[in-house]
């Protein structure tokens, strides 16, 4: 009897075992296809950017180009261009492109799409009657203030000579305006008398007001006040207090005001990028003083520094959905419908602080208003 059935135990148990090495090739696969997308990391793409349906083999920079622009040229997704720019590590500040240059497109050995330059820009080399390039060892010079701009600087001139927001953390410190002189009015030509304007003599502040509050809607706590702008003025004397002569006015100066530097400049070269993790914040503020917000305004978001944002980050901006009240639900609780949030654009961070950032919007599909969210691309 029992053997017998010993070839059917032998036939079930080599089953049981081929089950067995099924069950952990499948699960070795699928450790393996995690871990490859562990490490991609979150916010790094986990495919070969899409090329743009018309990109051109190659391009001559121009004078007034961007480089969001001409990533745009090439690539579906901007942002992604650091994925497939090659550069030179030989080349000091190898990431820039000047006027002039010739980007070239060609692809890797694995497929993958690569962009470089292989002609730069000014006098260029003769060529032989075969065709070829006669090579010799040249310098090339050229200020760094003439490489091509991230973004088109312009667009932040105004957001630089007057500031937008006051941080909550930064009133115990700024200059204020304490009194005015007797019987006069603050305007263009008097003067005022200012404390904590320790700055030396001939330095310039702007006069600000503050304005509406602006709150976090993920803590509610208050990140600070929309900067109403009054004028400027320059540190006549020194001491405490100070006298600042009022050199531009648009309103009253009176005690209370704010004295605020002019701001730092903002590096124009810098790569557009995805965050280095995921991000969800929201747009707490926009600085042009508009209710809908659209291509180039300047925004500002509920995250910073300390979330990973740095100058070059990419956001895509989503309109947030709305709660509608479903008529044809049955019961209570069912008749409030949360729709889905939808793309309306993508903005770039250019200036991070610890908790807040300012953000460049470089393309709006549709409305863009306070409280949309902005997430990982």
């Amino acid at each position: 009897m029992f053997y017998a059935r010993k070839p059917l135990i032998r036939s079930a148990c080599l089953i049981v075992a081929a089950a067995a090495s099924f069950v952990t090739l499948s699960v070795g696969l699928a450790q393996d296809q995690n871990s490859r997308l562990d490490v991609a990391g979150v916010g790094q793409p986990g495919r070969s950017p899409v090329l743009n349906p018309r990109h051109p083999e190659t391009y001559v920079v121009q004078r007034g180009d961007t480089l969001w622009g001409i990533a745009s040229t090439f690539l579906r997704d901007p942002w992604l261009w650091p994925e497939i720019w090659q550069v030179n590590p030989q080349i000091e500040n190898p990431h820039l492109i000047f006027p002039g240059d010739t980007l070239s497109l060609s692809y890797a050995g694995d497929g993958r799409p690569v962009v470089q330059v292989t002609q730069r820009g000014g006098p260029q080399p003769t060529t032989g009657s075969g065709g070829f390039e006669k090579l010799s060892p040249r310098v090339r010079s050229q200020p760094i203030e003439d490489a091509i701009q991230t973004i088109p600087y312009e667009t932040l001139r105004a957001f630089l000579s007057r500031p937008r927001l006051l941080q909550k953390r930064d009133l115990d410190r700024l200059p204020y305006i304490v009194a005015q002189r007797e019987g006069l009015v603050g305007s263009s030509g008097r003067d005022v008398y200012a404390r904590r304007a320790e700055a030396p003599v001939g330095s310039i502040y702007n006069v600000v007001d503050l304005g509406e509050k602006i709150v976090d809607p993920d803590t509610r706590d208050t990140v600070g006040y929309l900067g109403i702008y009054v004028g400027q003025g320059r540190v006549d004397r020194a001491g405490d207090p100070s006298t600042v002569r009022l050199l531009e006015s648009v309103r009253e100066a009176v005690a209370g005001n704010y004295l605020v530097a002019e701001e730092d400049a903002i590096p124009a070269n810098f790569l557009p990028h995805s965050p280095a993790k995921q991000i969800d914040g929201r747009i707490i503020a926009v600085l042009s003083g508009v209710s809908q917000i659209g291509q180039y305004d300047v925004v500002v978001l509920n995250r910073g520094a300390e979330d990973g944002l740095d100058a070059g980050t990419v956001l895509r901006v989503y309109q947030t959905g709305k709660t509608i009240r479903d008529t044809r639900a049955r019961g209570i609780f069912n008749k409030k419908v949360d729709l889905p949030d939808e793309p309306a654009g993508t903005m770039m961070v250019f200036r991070t602080s610890d908790r807040i950032s300012y953000a460049l919007v470089m393309e709006a599909t549709t409305t863009i208003q306070v409280l949309d969210k902005a997430r990982t691309p």
